[in-house]
């Protein structure tokens, strides 16, 4: 039986005995990460603080945490967009979603945003926590990347994804 070890906010830690090896598990909330598309496809990005980071500052697209209470990642990723971006999209669509299961669990969504309408709602963890907001070209993002001002991760593969899509006309 899986016995809770620490239960906090966004994380539960627990132990489970199976055939004499005690396997820990991690459960996260989980989590979005949003591209939101301007008429032109350039693409928001913010810097945030992060005191609790290895860097203080962060260069990210708009990602989050769904709410337990409400796991539509749809609706998380427009909440993330009006509290960090000052947007919400009237058109939302998944792009890719990774399941994790063994050790760490959690599911995360990558969602492309379009249609843009100004809404801001407060942001948790404070107004300031956001350094700056800029929209950039996938070509930009791409410069990042090699740069080294943006790390290659999962962003990084919808960035790519979304360029395709662009290409070869399946998204607008």
């Amino acid at each position: 039986m899986e016995e809770i070890k620490y239960q906090g906010k966004f994380i539960k830690v627990t132990e489970e005995s199976i055939e004499g090896t005690v396997w820990e598990r991690v459960y996260l909330n989980d989590g979005v990460m949003v591209y939101p598309l301007t008429a032109d496809h350039k693409i928001y990005m913010i810097k945030e603080k992060r005191p609790h980071e290895d860097q203080s500052i962060r260069f990210k697209f708009v990602t989050g945490l769904m709410d337990p209470d409400d796991q539509d990642p749809l609706i998380t990723a427009n909440r993330e967009m009006q509290e960090e971006i000052g947007f919400r999209a009237e058109r939302l669509q998944v792009l890719m979603q990774r399941k994790s299961s063994g050790t760490i669990n959690n599911r995360f969504y990558q969602i492309i945003a379009q249609d843009l309408v100004p809404s801001k709602i407060p942001n948790p963890d404070g107004e300031d926590s956001i350094v700056s907001i800029q929209a950039y070209s996938i070509e930009e993002i791409l410069g990042f990347l090699d740069s080294g001002e943006l790390d290659w991760s999962m962003g990084a593969l919808g960035v790519i994804r979304i360029q395709k899509m662009l290409a070869n006309g399946t998204l607008s």
